[in-house]
């Protein structure tokens, strides 16, 4: 029963850096500066999802590996803002390559992939407290 709790666990833990990973999409929706002030725009970051394969031979059992990964292959949102000071020499600014749209829908996925993971839990425990009242 432990193993079920174990891979929920990590299936939470995947879950909440993804909602971080879209909660840091959305403050950086309009960046155009690196941290140094250069002219870069943020770029989208998302979150993979793999078994754990080093776990499985693990006695507490599988679970979820994650990793961040930055989007460098959709192009970055162009506007035309002459007076703006990282335009370029046509006038436009390169904006991060976030579509607000699917950042909240991601966000709502991960919410219920969450909630799903946390009644996971919530079923294991109680399957294992109708077994211990079976065995007494």
């Amino acid at each position: 029963m432990l193993r079920a709790i174990d891979i929920s666990t990590s299936g939470l833990i995947a879950q909440r850096q993804r909602m971080n990973t879209i909660a840091e999409n959305i403050a950086n929706v309009n960046t155009t500066v690196d941290a140094n002030g250069n002219a870069a725009p943020f770029r989208r970051r998302f979150v993979t999802f793999s078994a754990d394969s080093d776990r499985v031979a693990d006695p507490r059992g599988a679970g979820v590996r994650y990793r961040v990964e930055v989007d460098r292959t959709t192009p970055l949102r162009r506007v035309y803002q002459p007076g703006h000071p990282q335009a370029d020499a046509d006038g436009y600014v390169s904006y991060p390559n976030i579509k607000l749209i699917d950042e909240f829908v991601n966000a709502m996925d991960a919410g219920r992939a969450y909630q799903a993971n946390i009644a996971a839990i919530e079923m294991t425990k109680e399957m294992a407290n109708i077994t211990m009242r079976i065995l007494a």
